[in-house]
């Protein structure tokens, strides 16, 4: 699949991808006073965000004909 994720969209999703996963174990762990199944939402946010941070390559922007990479704005 072809890179569409630029460096600072990558960032973004790292930030939001650790986040998400730190707020996830934190109810797994009791120590956040939330609703179980919003750890497992978060759980899978935080592994969608590493994975198209780590491949640079989103599936959704992909559909809908979107890249934030600078090489494709210079061809």
């Amino acid at each position: 699949m072809e890179q569409n994720v630029g460096s600072t969209d990558k960032l973004v999703r790292i930030v939001l991808g650790a986040l998400s996963g730190v707020a996830s174990l934190a109810i797994l762990a009791r120590s956040l006073s939330a609703p179980p199944i919003l750890s497992l939402v978060l759980g899978i946010v935080a592994i969608a965000a590493l994975g198209t941070a780590a491949t640079g390559s989103c599936g959704l922007y992909s559909v809908l004909g979107v890249s934030t990479c600078p090489r494709d704005a210079a061809q």
